[in-house]
């Protein structure tokens, strides 16, 4: 009964203002078409994949005939933990070094905050190009996925600075002040304190960093390269799902296996998502 009086209420402020009334409307479709589209997406994608998973596609061999995405399974959860390994700890610190120690209002912060903004506005083909002639030629290391990982590291380096940056902000001073009254110095308070508070932010970060890595096509094909094989090391050359999705595609030979493969990548990128929620809520009640 609370329920309804508390919508009535509310319908009626609405309709004495009648531009919150449409501003409200406008919202609400908003939203509605958002849901439409992604379930749209999803659905669409599940109907003309899933028919054409069969045992062939998960085979640790590629051929022509069974034109298995195994290989880009296994290169893509390499690829993800290299640049997940080299851009985290990278980013963390920094931001923690942004928030914590630089001092505020300081010009040259301002100007690596906009570095930052500025790289993560780059198209991702620009950052192939620099792979390519800096990690494939300069260093010497060729089309491996080694040379990939450092060309996506560098990519949501940024992503992962200016999500981590926020989440620090976000925890209250309170608890940097109480930490400090306790007698805890600058190093154990951000560690213990202030890094704990802000980890489902920093995850959210991570989320969406990976799922840039797992999407990525451009910059790996001129890094990473293109053969349907699982390396040796990670100084072989190896394609990932995304690339492997684009190549099948691309060839008109291979579309069935092509939205199949968008199944699995679907399940991986929801799979990570669950995964990622579940170890921040755990870190949160720890």
């Amino acid at each position: 009964m609370s329920n309804q009086t508390t919508f009535s209420q509310k319908l009626k402020n609405y309709l004495h203002h009648p531009g919150s009334f449409i501003m409200m409307l406008l919202v609400l479709l908003g939203a509605i078409i958002t849901f439409a589209v992604l379930i749209f997406l999803i659905i669409y994608i599940l109907v003309h994949g899933v028919p054409y998973i069969k045992p062939s596609l998960f085979s640790f061999t590629y051929t022509s005939d069974n034109a298995s995405l195994m290989p880009a399974l296994v290169n893509t959860v390499t690829m993800t933990l290299l640049s997940l390994v080299v851009a985290v700890p990278l980013g963390i610190f920094a931001a923690i070094f942004l928030v914590e120690y630089a001092k505020r209002g300081n010009k040259f912060m301002g100007i690596i905050r906009l570095t930052t903004e500025t790289l993560s506005g780059i198209p991702s083909i620009v950052y192939g190009l620099f792979g390519m002639l800096f990690f494939v030629n300069t260093l010497g290391w060729g089309f491996s996925l080694l040379a990939g990982a450092f060309t996506l590291a560098i990519m949501i380096l940024p992503l992962i600075m200016r999500t981590t940056e926020e989440a620090l902000k976000a925890v209250p001073d309170t608890f940097r002040e109480g930490s400090f009254g306790l007698g805890a110095g600058k190093l154990r308070t951000v560690f213990r304190i202030v890094l704990p508070s802000a980890i489902p932010g920093i995850l959210a970060g991570i989320i969406l960093a990976i799922g840039r890595i797992v999407g990525e096509t451009a910059a790996l094909m001129y890094t990473a390269g293109t053969v349907a094989n699982i390396p040796s090391s990670v100084m072989g050359s190896g394609r990932t799902l995304a690339v492997h999705m684009y190549n099948l595609a691309s060839e008109g030979l291979y579309m069935d296996q092509a939205y199949a493969t968008a199944v699995i990548l679907l399940i991986l990128v929801v799979g990570i998502n669950a995964l990622s929620s579940v170890i921040a809520k755990r870190l949160t009640k720890a």
